[in-house]
């Protein structure tokens, strides 16, 4: 049974940078594409970002472009999701997402496996 354990999530001021990171449980990591959601209170969760088995290939919602960067390691089941230039609107809860399929997706519907979810709060 695959899980998902995220961590790294907190309350910061605007503009400073966070790092998330979800740890994968299953050595069958590079065959996982991942993805980082949220949900802010009263809105529908939205994809952040997502990237392939490989780690090759990326995707990035155009409200964090240029700001948050995904990374895998995996020789370490992890994936990272970098944080900076935080903004009041980033907050929400952040989840992690698995589905054993190699090229990214955006929908999370196709993902399997979910983490319990971070609160990212950004406020002065």
């Amino acid at each position: 049974q695959v899980q998902l354990v995220e961590s790294g999530g907190g309350l910061v001021q605007p503009g400073d940078s966070l790092r998330l990171s979800c740890v994968f449980s299953d050595r069958t990591f590079s065959n996982y594409r991942m993805a980082w959601f949220r949900q802010a209170p009263g809105k529908e969760r939205d994809v952040v970002a997502a990237i392939s088995g490989s780690g090759l290939t990326t995707y990035y919602a155009s409200s964090v472009k240029g700001r948050f960067t995904l990374s895998r390691d995996n020789s370490k089941n992890t994936v990272y999701l970098q944080m900076n230039s935080l903004k009041p609107e980033d907050t929400a809860v952040y989840y992690c997402a698995a589905d054993a399929a190699s090229h990214f997706s955006v929908s999370g519907e196709e993902y399997d496996y979910w983490g319990q979810g971070t609160q990212v709060t950004v406020s002065s």
